[in-house]
């Protein structure tokens, strides 16, 4: 069953942030992450939720628990701690 690897943390600057989570998309590839989405908060732009998706549990809890999340999160700017939920995705309903 998929599982779904939700962050959610803030960021000091956008564009900054983007720069660095661009260059770990060979990190996220590495443990086999299959896509993600971005969202950005409505009452706090500067507050992200990344949603991204990998086929197991397990490649998504080595994803979260790798040290080079942590250091690009540094490096992006991410000013407070993040928030990594795991979910599994329902495939009792379709859209």
């Amino acid at each position: 069953m998929t599982t779904i690897a939700a962050v959610r943390h803030p960021v000091a600057d956008f564009a900054k942030w983007k720069l660095v989570f661009d260059e770990h998309r060979a990190n996220r590839e590495s443990h086999h992450a299959l896509g993600h989405l971005l969202c950005t908060a409505y009452d706090e732009p500067d507050t992200l939720l990344v949603i991204n998706e990998f086929a197991t549990r397990a490649d998504a809890e080595a994803f979260a628990s790798d040290p080079s999340l942590a250091d690009a999160m540094a490096r992006a700017g991410v000013t407070g701690p993040p928030r990594i939920e795991f979910y599994e995705l329902d495939e009792r309903v379709s859209y």
